[in-house]
């Protein structure tokens, strides 16, 4: 027979439906419910209508995204249009470089279906979190580079199909590239 722990925590039935959600997000698989909590108190649910813009590329990645209901388009502008790169649905981050201080976005975030609830975590608060709990910094940080390598693998399985339209090198690992 298991033994209750009388001194565990209890956690509300919102509280347990928020880590049941958060399991399923890519960021967050990785983290004990004990874990999650910490971002229970920065944890904001906000309500997009269609076509509202989340964020433009360029800004300033000052919080993290996940998609509790709706559809948001990501797309990169290019003169005067837009090109999709992916729609995002339930139980997906964007705005994933807001775990990378002082990043800028890379792609425009709107919102596609009628209307689009999004939790948004403010970059300051994860920061935060990073700097006391750095087992939550390692456990998110390994999610964070599985997706960029997820990223990276399919951005040069497209460029092998479709060679030539665009110059790799200019793309890719810049920053090892000397001037």
């Amino acid at each position: 027979m298991k033994l209750l722990n009388p001194f565990r925590k209890v956690y509300s039935t919102q509280e347990k439906e928020i880590f049941d959600f958060f399991k399923n997000v890519k960021l967050f698989e990785r983290l004990t419910e004990k874990e999650m909590e910490e971002f229970l108190p920065f944890l904001h649910l906000r309500e997009y209508k269609q076509n509202e813009a989340i964020f433009f590329r360029n800004d300033p990645s000052q919080a993290l995204y996940v998609i509790k209901s709706g559809t948001v388009e990501l797309n990169l502008d290019h003169q005067d249009s837009f090109e999709t790169l992916a729609t995002a649905k339930k139980g997906v981050a964007i705005g994933i470089n807001a775990l990378v201080e002082n990043s800028e976005r890379v792609y425009n975030a709107v919102v596609r279906s009628k209307e689009a609830l999004l939790y948004i975590i403010p970059q300051v608060n994860i920061l935060e979190i990073f700097k006391y709990k750095i087992s939550i910094q390692a456990k998110m940080m390994t999610s964070l580079a599985e997706l960029y390598d997820e990223n990276t693998k399919n951005l040069f399985n497209s460029y092998r199909r479709h060679i030539g339209l665009f110059h790799l090198g200019e793309a890719y690992m810049k920053t090892f590239q000397s001037e």
